[in-house]
């Protein structure tokens, strides 16, 4: 559930359905910074467009645990909120409580089915039933590249296979820069290994090892390849990666210290408020080998049962509010991720926006679309962080074998 970075903080909506007054709305986050505080803004304009009343109530610090400790204790107690940020395998968790609402009668007045890619859509729901909203895609399989940086060490664009990669790095790398900007955290390794599955065996072995978790892939000479891959990636990060914070390894690529770096489309707010324009002082491109395939990461708004009838009418007001084009187009140009409607136009968003859309299209079509593990989208909380650890000790311990970090991750991908 935790985000990063001023614009791609954690995201946690709480709106309070048993309040005082008739519509309305008690709304309590951690939406605080530039951008998401304009965005909360129009979705609180949009409510009040429709009679509702906004209260807010920010719940400051813990990235996003707080908030959730006040969610569970207001379940609890009986007074559950008309919606909370959840996202990924968590609002399954949720349902399973039976303490979230049924959203057909909004999706299908709205036509969520048509506006929303399956393989999103089917994590928006229960049994078959929509529980929650969703309000944006981030593209995490993306590589940042600068352009000044590439041009000194000659070369030419981004590389499209991970051999193109290796060589550039190398040029890079005899011009005296960094070729690879790292961050040391586990979610930051697993942003970097994930692509790499992705790109080594393609979207459907990236299903089968990292999403179903299945041991045969798990253990396969592909993931050999995938973990020998990540490790040379690793030789070309620097010594002073371990521990740095992900916006301050994009600062790197930035201010020409570096050339590359993986990390999600927030990365992008970075380079816009350095005031860098895309394809011409920086580059954004899918991680080699991914150019069709698409890691998604999807923030989405659950839906608690309420029993007044003029808190469900605001419930389904906020649920039609944050997949309605207004709050869509706003939302994302703030935050540096996309629509997750398929009809919008993107006419006003840059390029970078423009080639995410593009190819969120294309892959929701031809499979393509898969989870982020390392956001949170595909697997059990327990699972994901098993894994995580598995990858990050091997991305730190050199003395760990390919064969015992292949072995390693399997065994993790068992927690339960």
């Amino acid at each position: 559930m935790m985000k990063r970075s001023k614009l791609a903080t954690a995201v946690a909506l709480i709106v309070a359905g048993a309040a005082a007054t008739a519509g309305e709305v008690e709304v309590l986050h951690w939406w605080t910074s530039g951008g998401e505080a304009k965005s909360v803004g129009e979705l609180k304009k949009i409510m009040q467009s429709k009679g509702h009343t906004w209260k807010d109530f920010a719940v400051a610090g813990g990235g996003g645990d707080a908030a959730m400790t006040v969610l569970k204790s207001r379940v609890v107690a009986g007074n559950p909120p008309a919606a909370a940020q959840i996202k990924g395998p968590a609002i399954q968790e949720w349902a399973r409580e039976g303490v979230l609402a049924n959203l057909d009668a909004v999706a299908k007045a709205e036509q969520w089915d048509a506006l929303l890619p399956k393989g999103v859509a089917d994590v928006m729901k229960f049994k078959g039933s929509y529980v929650a909203a969703p309000v944006n895609v981030h593209r995490v399989n993306w590589m940042w590249a600068n352009s000044a940086v590439l041009k000194k060490a000659g070369v030419a664009g981004a590389p499209k296979t991970w051999d193109e990669f290796f060589a550039a790095a190398e040029k890079v790398k005899k011009a005296g820069l960094i070729p690879v900007a790292h961050g040391g955290q586990n979610w930051q390794d697993f942003t970097t290994f994930e692509s790499v599955v992705l790109g080594v065996g393609g979207a459907k072995f990236y299903q089968d090892a990292l999403v179903k978790l299945d041991p045969k892939a798990l253990t396969s000479p592909t993931m050999t390849k995938a973990l020998e891959t990540f490790r040379k990636i690793k030789g070309y990060t620097d010594p002073a990666a371990p521990g740095r914070d992900w916006n301050l390894a994009t600062a790197m690529v930035i201010q020409e210290k570096a050339a590359f770096q993986f990390m999600g489309d927030w990365a992008k707010g970075e380079f816009t408020a350095a005031g860098k324009v895309p394809g011409k002082d920086y580059i954004c491109a899918a991680a080699p080998g991914t150019g069709n395939a698409y890691t998604f990461n999807v923030d989405s708004f659950a839906m608690f049962k309420l029993k007044d009838a003029s808190a469900q009418k605001a419930q389904a007001d906020l649920a039609a509010a944050i997949m309605g084009p207004a709050f869509q187009e706003v939302f994302n140009l703030n935050k540096g991720s996309i629509p997750v409607r398929l009809n919008m136009s993107m006419d006003k968003f840059d390029d970078c926006a423009k080639l995410s859309s593009k190819d969120f299209v294309a892959t929701s079509k031809t499979g393509g679309l898969v989870p982020s593990v390392a956001h949170g989208m595909a697997i059990s909380p327990a699972a994901e962080g098993a894994i995580k650890d598995a990858v990050s000790q091997f991305w730190n311990d050199d003395k760990i074998t390919v064969a015992q970090g292949v072995q390693n991750i399997a065994k993790a991908a068992t927690t339960k």
